[in-house]
């Protein structure tokens, strides 16, 4: 059974869910562990509970990966006063490390409500409130004759996507100037000199996420040995990242029946509703977990439904008419999720043994 270093998985998680799409309040990424450990098995759930930590050690997975992170409020002590507190305890005594993938998960393209819309059938998906403030353009400028070497190397770091579009740049010819000072070792041109070179400057968009990296295989290409370059924010939406889901269903479908079909693909033991409005269902909207923020959203999109969790009574009255609105439950919209990861850490590591859990942490029940 091959055996693999949980900063590979990490990395391999984090590259489809970035931390830096984490919600504030948020406590997404390694709760406990050492990133250098090399587990055998994985055990992916919603929660983490006194049933998942057991069959982890039944199972021998020496990484527990969850949606909803274990610690969510801060510890100010560690005494095992609480199920949290000696929950941590005992992973730690286990050498089981923890890790969550929450909101995050929640604010990407194939996240947690891409999950939830796919199973509902839904089809031409785009993110129903894109992100903002995570977009920047870069700018830099190198010898023509490497122009197409460095702006490769900007693609392949995950720059220069715009929606379906990839390798998106714009280019434009022009002359640099520069002296190297004492100590220099020029790539063109003569110390202490004024060198005039033609250059392109290459200009691209990408993720606020792969500026690290992105620079690093930027200046790796590029011959200059002072590489100059520019980072712009933007104010364009991250159309791929944010919250919530809209698509279509492929017919459209009376009201009850919609809601029947939601309700058992869902797997809830209650759906609470608007009133029935008597109007076709074809455009969707959804999110995973507690989703009220988004009723509007959903309305200005036009959409004729929208399906979250954790609804309040006030929450309802939102809608004023113009959509169903319905409440499917907490877990109910999220436990796809399990199925999300699994499938992002087998195609990354496709000997590796990842484990769903065989325990539902729904903690709500009904009659």
């Amino acid at each position: 059974m091959e055996r693999i270093k949980i900063a590979d998985i990490i990395e391999a998680l984090e590259a489809h869910a970035p931390l830096m799409l984490q919600e504030s309040y948020d406590n997404a990424g390694l709760i406990c562990g050492d990133r250098q450990d090399t587990v055998e098995k994985v055990l992916i759930t919603i929660d983490i509970t006194r049933d998942v930590l057991e069959e982890a050690k039944t199972r021998r997975c020496g990484l527990i990966i969850s949606h909803h992170p274990l610690i969510f409020k801060p510890l100010k002590n560690l005494t095992g006063i609480n199920e949290v507190q000696r929950l941590v305890i005992d992973a730690i005594r286990h050498r089981i490390s923890l890790y969550a993938v929450h909101t995050n998960l929640d604010n990407v393209h194939q996240g947690v409500s891409f999950a939830l819309a796919e199973k509902l059938g839904l089809t031409r998906l785009r993110v129903l409130k894109p992100a903002e403030g995570m977009l920047r353009k870069l700018v830099t400028f190198c010898p023509k004759d490497h122009a197409e070497r460095v702006r490769q190397a900007i693609f392949d770091a995950g720059a220069g996507h715009i929606g379906n579009y990839d390798c998106c740049s714009f280019n434009v010819s022009g002359q640099g100037s520069f002296r190297g000072g004492e100590g220099s070792n020029p790539f063109t041109g003569k110390a202490g000199q004024l060198h005039v070179e033609d250059e392109i400057r290459i200009e691209t968009i990408f993720p606020a996420w792969l500026e690290s990296s992105l620079l690093s295989a930027m200046k790796a290409a590029h011959p200059y040995e002072e590489v100059a370059y520019d980072i712009y924010p933007l104010e364009n939406k991250h159309q791929r990242a944010g919250s919530g889901m809209i698509g279509a269903l492929k017919e459209p479908m009376e009201e009850t029946t919609f809601l029947a079909m939601v309700k058992e693909t869902a797997g809830s033991g209650v759906i609470r509703y608007t009133g029935i409005r008597n109007r076709p269902v074809k455009k969707v909207a959804v999110c995973g977990g507690a989703g009220a923020f988004l009723i509007r959203q959903a309305i200005q999109s036009g959409a004729d439904a929208y399906i979250t969790g954790d609804l309040k009574y006030h929450d309802f009255f939102e809608t004023e008419g113009r959509l169903l609105l319905a409440d499917i439950g907490h877990y109910e919209s999220e436990q796809f999720a399990k199925a999300l990861i699994y499938s992002i850490i087998s195609q990354k590591f496709p000997n590796f043994a990842a484990l769903i859990s065989d325990y539902s942490t729904n903690p709500v029940n009904c009659l």
